[in-house]
């Protein structure tokens, strides 16, 4: 076993408390792209402003075929071993929280309790509609995108748009609360797969560090907390997470 697979199966074993913060880099095993990495959305697409997409059709019409464009991978992508890694966590007993910037629903896909996981940047599980906050399943505007190429709408006459947090669009207060209270009390902060340069977000990660408990982040990649982690593993988390957690469970 690699001697960081070796350091995290240890830091694990010694945690009973594990607070978990996921990125992209955890679901590119699943084959869905991440967004900032050397290949990711980004590097070939601008991202479209939430002020944007409300007052512009074409900037929605932008939106949208960036959406269509993921859209499949998202659909059809299943959990990956780094995910039922932290499942197993969850039933041992070891994993009191789990917050992620994922919005590919996979944590949940793979068993972990939907009570339990945080999604900080929302889900493309469902559409929603900016006016009225409803949600429903997004099969049929996506096929009425691609058939008419204009923006969904809501019964209500509202905008569709997925379920996410765009560029610009604040985050969900209670949302954020709810990752601040999952970070609390833990004895071991394991950030896996994020460059963790996103904010607010990423200060979910530093809440339980104000007292002192191990720091271990997994990444393919420099991130912005990389000085402050007490284990630093470069590496995809699918190859390091599981036997780490195997070991650490065994």
């Amino acid at each position: 076993m690699p001697d960081d697979v070796v350091k995290l199966a240890d830091a694990l074993r010694r945690a009973k408390r594990v607070f978990a913060f996921t990125g992209a880099g955890l679901s590119t095993g699943s084959g869905i792209p991440d967004f900032r990495g050397p290949k990711g959305v980004w590097k070939t697409r601008e991202p479209v402003y939430f002020q944007d997409f409300l007052r512009s059709e074409e900037k929605r019409v932008e939106y949208w075929d960036q959406k269509i464009e993921a859209h499949e991978a998202f659909r059809t992508a299943q959990p990956n071993a780094a995910h039922r890694a932290l499942v197993e966590l969850e039933k041992a007993g070891r994993l009191t929280g789990l917050v992620t910037q994922n919005i590919d629903g996979l944590h949940q896909a793979a068993g972990s309790d939907p009570e339990r996981v945080v999604e900080l940047h929302g889900t493309n599980r469902f559409v929603e509609c900016v006016e009225c906050g409803k949600l429903s399943d997004p099969e049929p505007a996506v096929a009425r995108f691609r058939g008419e190429r204009v923006t969904p709408t809501c019964d209500c006459g509202g905008f569709l748009k997925f379920a996410t947090i765009s560029f610009g669009q604040a985050l969900r207060p209670e949302v954020l609360s709810r990752a601040i209270r999952a970070a609390e009390g833990c004895d071991l902060v394991l950030a896996l797969g994020s460059t963790l340069s996103v904010q607010p977000a990423a200060g979910v990660a530093l809440v339980a560090l104000q007292t002192g408990v191990p720091y271990a982040i997994v990444n393919q990649g420099p991130t912005e907390h990389d000085q402050l982690a007490s284990l630093r593993i470069e590496g995809d988390v699918v190859e390091v997470v599981p036997p780490a957690v195997a070991s650490a469970l065994a």
